[in-house]
């Protein structure tokens, strides 16, 4: 299937399903997901390969731990990683089209590395002034989460305290439906802004890296 744009079919179909997140809806319309949705997801990222390999997020909630959640994610998303640890990701929904990239969650020796890269002040200004210029082309900075004040053994004043209390630094740009949702052009849309958040990915890459702890244990 080549890639030719989201079909307006494919938002309508989460359109209904945040009005209807039931089991008896998502048997209905499948064959609308499996093709306008996933199938053109696959297409896209297929043309994109360059960014990945990607993975596709599976469309169901884990609804055994979180009383209330519906059972079927209401958008969908794929991520992608480059060898040296940044992560692309990219996400349809109703609002339209999501992209980011970086590093969404640090492991602890991660965000060691990385609070000593910001504190430094070269390497530290280098990624203040990158962060800077994307923030000025519209992208968000951000993070899975971030402490209330400073990590121990850093001032509260530190020129870089926004940065340092992040847990991980990704940029994001979101677009809300336009008719170019609709053709091949989301191809470059996406492409150039990775691209764009390249000199991120490479300052993460280059002074904070992949993690070296072994995965988290959680037992049975």
């Amino acid at each position: 299937m080549a890639f030719g744009g989201f079909s307006p079919a494919a938002l309508a179909f989460f359109d209904g399903l945040t009005a209807d997140n039931s089991k008896a809806y998502w048997q209905d319309n499948k064959r609308v997901y499996d093709v306008e949705v996933k199938g053109a997801m696959s297409a896209l990222l297929d043309d994109l390969a360059e960014f990945g390999p990607f993975h596709i997020f599976r469309p169901y909630n884990d609804v055994r731990f979180a009383k209330g959640r519906p059972p079927y994610k209401e958008q969908i998303a794929a991520v992608g990683e480059r060898e040296g640890g940044a992560v692309y990701y990219i996400e349809l929904s109703t609002a339209g089209l999501r992209i980011g990239a970086g590093y969404y969650q640090m492991a602890s020796d991660q965000l060691e590395k990385f609070r000593r890269a910001v504190d430094d002040e070269r390497l530290g200004g280098e990624v203040a002034a990158i962060c800077a210029t994307l923030a000025k082309r519209g992208y968000t900075l951000g993070a899975i989460d971030e402490l209330k004040t400073a990590p121990r053994g850093y001032p509260k004043d530190h020129p870089r305290i926004e940065m340092l209390r992040r847990k991980g630094l990704i940029a994001v740009k979101s677009w809300e439906p336009a008719p170019w949702l609709y053709s091949k052009s989301v191809v470059k849309k996406v492409r150039d802004a990775w691209n764009e958040i390249a000199p991120l990915n490479d300052w993460l890459d280059a002074h904070v890296g992949p993690s070296t702890l072994p995965p988290p244990d959680f037992g049975r």
